[in-house]
């Protein structure tokens, strides 16, 4: 099932044929930096396979995790928007495949092709609705709810998850970012989590054993 940020997915035959006939394959090894943030926004990122962190480093120096991004993900779109520097850096969770479309040649497409257009936009507004459910979420949540929420919404990048197994590639540290609490607050809500058979934890990585009977924590 496609989730509200698969792009790719949204896009008929037609369409994502001519995308891709605009763009060029690339591969990013784990840990990868795909852009950094301030450089200059000439290409937009199309994700096939793996995941990607978006994270930007504060006035002190320390990193924040805003978003995980999978298959059928855009990266970078605001490079088809403006000549602003990157917001952001985007960073490979995992071995990636990617399709690399030049900042012109993705306006060009979407001129062409008014429903992907649409798309774009829906994309965006969809990530905005996230951006203020999660900010409803700090305020009325506790830490070991938060933290389910966003392993719900980590889950749904995933297109082969049915209940059961979904690995999750993040450290404590990131997810603690996420969810705006500390990381020792995010080892507690693992261990609860873990307490009741929803989640097994490995070093950098967490498995979700049952992804619906988790979102009933939430």
């Amino acid at each position: 099932m496609a989730g509200t940020d698969n792009f790719l997915e949204r896009l008929n035959e037609r369409e994502r044929d001519a995308l891709v006939a605009v763009g060029r394959a690339r591969r990013y090894e784990r840990s990868r930096p795909i852009f950094h943030e301030g450089d200059s926004s000439n290409f937009v990122v199309v994700l096939e396979r793996g995941r990607v962190k978006i994270v930007t480093t504060t006035a002190t120096g320390s990193e924040t995790l805003l978003s995980v991004r999978g298959p059928g993900s855009l990266v970078g779109e605001f490079a088809a928007l403006d000549d602003s520097p990157r917001l952001a850096t985007a960073v490979a969770i995992e071995r990636v495949a990617a399709l690399v479309v030049s900042a012109d040649d993705f306006r060009q497409f979407l001129a062409r092709h008014p429903r992907a257009s649409a798309e774009l936009v829906r994309t965006l507004v969809g990530r905005l609705r996230e951006s203020d459910r999660r900010r409803v979420e700090f305020g009325a949540y506790d830490a070991t709810r938060r933290l389910a929420a966003v392993l719900v919404d980590l889950a749904s990048h995933e297109t082969t998850h049915e209940s059961h197994d979904v690995e999750i590639r993040l450290a404590q540290h990131e997810l603690a970012a996420m969810i705006g609490a500390s990381r020792e607050s995010v080892a507690r809500g693992l261990a609860a989590l873990r307490a009741e058979g929803l989640v097994r934890t490995g070093r950098g990585t967490i498995v979700l054993a049952d992804v619906e009977a988790l979102r009933r924590v939430i």
